[in-house]
């Protein structure tokens, strides 16, 4: 038995049906939060970034995510292939020389930070091009065991990307890349069950870090916004874990164990 075939239930059909209710409420505090939010976020050091919409995402979907990274100092780009439909009709050879040419203009490291199956394409980029990643930060992404049960549009993404079809080591995805990785999940996600988006566990430079929200809000959900420019902030080759402390405590929860 494949890892993907590894039965986990979907979210439950309430946490799927508030989606779009919890995530308009998401869109709401970062209205609300957004000054205190340019305040503490920390500033960077300019280092390039590529941002991967999810499944039916675009780089629309993630405008405000990456303006606010710029206006951290980033150099922030998008995938530029309009809407991800998955990993059909050369998109991944597409990103790949996108992202190598991105590597070349800069001439160091970039970091990606991809929302659902975008996390998923930034971690594999990572995995064969270790050498110019610095950081990989995934947002709700499914790449651990039973992650085709345990997602809502799985049927939808597997009509459209016939597995036989798909050019990625299915054993290899709940394995992190050999870069510092990080992986944002939510006990709250309607779309896929957040036990597919841990961390496997026993690995260097890898952490999952809880935040309370939806799937679909996760690109406007500002503890996310603060998490990933702390993410960001840290010099390349000095990665550490982020800590809870102070009134992180009160934001962030406690990291939940897979099996709970």
């Amino acid at each position: 038995m494949s890892q993907a075939d590894v039965y986990v239930p979907p979210p439950s059909l309430w946490l799927s049906l508030t989606e779009v209710h919890r995530a308009a409420a998401e869109i709401l505090s970062l209205g609300l939060s957004r000054r205190v939010l340019e305040r503490l976020a920390p500033e960077g050091d300019g280092h390039p970034i590529m941002v991967l919409p999810g499944f039916f995402g675009s780089d629309a979907y993630n405008t405000a995510l990456r303006r606010f990274l710029a206006r951290r100092g980033y150099a922030v780009h998008g995938w530029g292939q309009g809407v991800n439909l998955g990993p059909r009709d050369g998109v991944l050879e597409e990103l790949r020389s996108r992202f190598l040419d991105l590597a070349d203009r800069y001439g160091e490291p970039l970091s990606l930070v991809g929302h659902s199956l975008g996390g998923i394409f930034a971690r594999e980029l990572a995995r064969e091009h270790p050498d110019r990643v610095r950081h990989v930060i995934s947002l709700g992404s499914p790449f651990g065991e039973g992650r085709m049960t345990g997602s809502v549009p799985a049927r939808l993404f597997s009509a459209l990307n016939p597995p036989q079809e798909i050019p990625v080591e299915e054993e290899l995805l709940s394995t992190p890349p050999p870069v510092p990785t990080t992986a944002i999940y939510s006990r709250g996600d309607g779309i896929v069950n957040w036990r597919t988006t841990l961390q496997a566990e026993g690995h260097a430079q890898t952490q999952s870090i809880r935040v309370r929200g939806s799937h679909c809000g996760m690109t406007l959900n500002p503890a996310i916004w603060y998490l990933v420019a702390e993410c960001l902030a840290l010099g390349a080759g000095s990665w550490q874990p982020f800590e809870r402390a102070n009134w992180r405590a009160l934001v962030y929860p406690e990291a939940s164990a897979a099996n709970t």
